[in-house]
């Protein structure tokens, strides 16, 4: 066979092309929006109303992308482990809009997607790695004498590197267990380990390739440290703000396409005089609202406002109450649209059946568990938070559950 130089040039060409390496945070952009059954599941176990008669005309909707649906810790949670490549993805292919990482530090200060800095011995295998929990800030100790199984490893534990090496898994432990392997299950029974065999856990470097590789916007959340600040003696709580505020920059992202979070009010009015152009759709996950505090609560969001704030962000149970029989906005839900505040809430999906919040009660639920008669009512709480109270989006841990109800109702497309 006589092979000529023009052949031999294009398959040199062809080569370099596959052995140039393709990095694992940067996919093509999600067109095909899939919600799979449960949105349908959902709509079909709500009793009848006008409500259900709304959401069963969209069930052959083609469904698209919402960033009114905020994909809570990836979107995947409620069946992938959180703060993963792989609940981005999935969050993403179920229509979620904008994206979350909640950002915390490494021992060398780099910055990580995890929900809480002291999670990793309930949301990674770190404890059934013998060189890495023997660094955990309480390593692995086995249950004995009537005391529960215990550890506390958080990433200023250790390196970007070592974090790097860890796989993601379903937020749970085992409190019985005797053995490391054993403590690393305890995945609630409504959640799912079907696909957390070794998910990849993430920089904000990744999160942030990955999800302007997808065309997507982006809520990272400046988590409060759960050690003494400042780290290592130099290292405050406004030099880390600053650090993911100079992450976003460095990668061109505009501050439009960026809804910074953070528990700590000192975190919002740092960035509303610091970086203002962040700072304006900065958003307060306000700490102070529960079943005690509602009114304190309420009369703080004057001083949000008079301070700058836009945007603020309870947990979804403060923001309806029961009024007889029927679901209605709060009085600090009202107050807010009054102040000109807008309103995110969270989260959505991150709930038990509803036959379980009906027994045992549900932090997401309480304040209306009473009125909730099927796994459905997810729906009849969503339709009052966006039909009356007007939220700008919901963090949800299963982001079909949102798009669907978006799509529906033509918010956020």
């Amino acid at each position: 066979m006589r092979v000529d130089n023009s052949f031999l040039a294009a398959l040199a060409a062809v080569n370099l092309v596959s052995a140039k390496p393709c990095s694992p945070w940067v996919v093509k952009p999600i067109k095909k929006i899939e919600l799979g059954p449960r949105p349908y599941y959902l709509v079909e176990s709500l009793l009848p109303s006008p409500l259900k008669d709304k959401l069963s005309s969209c069930t052959e909707m083609e469904m698209k992308s919402s960033t009114w649906s905020i994909g809570h810790r990836g979107g995947g949670t409620l069946l992938i482990p959180e703060e993963s490549r792989e609940s981005i993805l999935a969050g993403a292919r179920m229509g979620a809009g904008i994206q979350e990482c909640d950002v915390t530090f490494t021992k060398d200060r780099e910055l990580v997607c995890r929900h809480s800095q002291c999670d990793l011995h309930t949301t990674t295998n770190i404890v059934a790695i013998p060189e890495l929990n023997a660094k955990c800030k309480t390593p692995f100790q086995p249950a004995s004498g009537g005391k529960p199984a215990k550890a506390e490893c958080c990433t200023s534990d250790i390196t970007v590197s070592e974090y790097k090496s860890l796989c993601s898994k379903m937020d749970g432990f085992n409190a019985s267990a005797t053995t490391p392997e054993d403590y690393l299950h305890g995945t609630p029974s409504w959640r799912s380990d079907l696909y957390a065999s070794c998910a990849t856990v993430m920089t904000l470097q990744e999160h942030i390739t990955l999800v302007k590789s997808l065309g997507l916007k982006l809520t990272p959340e400046i988590k409060t440290p759960m050690i003494p600040m400042p780290f290592q003696g130099n290292y405050t709580q406004e030099m880390f703000a600053q650090q993911v505020i100079n992450t976003f920059r460095s990668n061109g992202i505009s501050p439009a396409d960026v809804f910074i979070q953070s528990f700590l009010y000192d975190d919002i009015l740092y960035l509303i005089k610091n970086e203002p152009e962040f700072g304006q759709q900065a958003v307060f996950l306000d700490p102070t609202v529960g079943p005690t505090t509602l009114e304190a609560a309420t009369a703080n969001l004057s001083t949000y406002a008079q301070d700058g704030v836009k945007i603020v962000a309870p947990a979804l149970g403060f923001l309806v109450e029961a009024d007889g029989d029927k679901i209605v906005p709060s009085q600090y839900a009202v107050r807010a649209k009054e102040l000109g505040l807008q309103i995110i809430t969270w989260s959505l999906e991150r709930s038990p059946p509803m036959a379980q919040i009906k027994a045992n009660g549900d932090y997401y639920y309480d304040s209306v568990k009473d009125l909730l008669k099927t796994d459905g009512d997810v729906y009849t709480v969503l339709d009052v938070l966006w039909r009356q109270v007007g939220i700008l989006g919901v963090f949800s841990d299963w982001s079909a559950t949102a798009t669907f109800y978006a799509n529906c109702f033509g918010v956020g497309i």
